[in-house]
Formats: C-alpha cells, sequence, structure tokens
C-alpha cells in the first residue's frame, strides 16, 4: 500500500467532527462519582489508617503472647506507651517481643509466661 492512500484517509477521520469525553463515565455521573469518592476519603480511609495504625501497634504484644514472653505484660505496656508518643518506642517492643531476656530462667525458674497472680500463689489455677 502507497503512502499516498493512508493520507487522504487520515485528514477525512480528522475532519469528522466526534463527541470526546475526558472521564471514562457519562457526563451525568461524574458528580455522583466525585462525591462518593470523597466520601471514601473523608470516612472510610482515616478509619482505615487508624485501624492499620492500630494493629501495627499491637503486634508485639500478639508476638510475646503467642511466644509466651516472660515480660510479656511489660511489652504490652511498651506498646501501649507508643501509641502515645507517635510509634517511636514501637521498634524497640517489636525487638524485645522476638528476644529471650538472658539469665531469666536462672533468677525465675522459667522462661514462660506467667500471670502476676499466679507468680504469687502457684497452687492456684
Amino acid at each position: 500500500m502507497k503512502k499516498t492512500f493512508f493520507t487522504p484517509l487520515l485528514l477525512a477521520l480528522m475532519l469528522c467532527p466526534t463527541l470526546v469525553s475526558a472521564s471514562f463515565l457519562p457526563p451525568e455521573l461524574i458528580d455522583d462519582f466525585a462525591n462518593i469518592i470523597s466520601w471514601v476519603v473523608l470516612i472510610v480511609m482515616p478509619i482505615g489508617l487508624i485501624a492499620a495504625f492500630w494493629y501495627v501497634h499491637i503486634l508485639p504484644d500478639t508476638i510475646a503472647k503467642q511466644r509466651e514472653h516472660p515480660q510479656r505484660d511489660a511489652i504490652h505496656a511498651l506498646c501501649i506507651l507508643s501509641l502515645f508518643v507517635g510509634g517511636l518506642l514501637w521498634p524497640f517492643a517489636y525487638l524485645w517481643a522476638y528476644t529471650r531476656p538472658t539469665m531469666y530462667k536462672i533468677a525465675y525458674g522459667t522462661d514462660k509466661y506467667m500471670p502476676l497472680d499466679k507468680e504469687q500463689n502457684p497452687e492456684v489455677k
């Protein structure tokens, strides 16, 4: 095919008026879609971000519970404190949840978690 065949065809297509839309939605639905997006951004996303922030900050406590960390209560307190100081203490709680204190078993006789009420009275179940 020759180049001259496409030139008049392209010129004819460019001169034909067509309706052009800058959106994938019909014009009458654009405002409704923008309202939905704004409500999602203003209501749903902050709730989701707060929930994600909360989950990340209680993660060390959850890990300490699963691993039966002997200092679980202190890790829990550090997680809560970290919520109030903007998450600055969270990395320390996370690392603490994955480590075992050295010499803890020698000092206390166990390296598993024991609730405070059972530490004072071991016969209580």
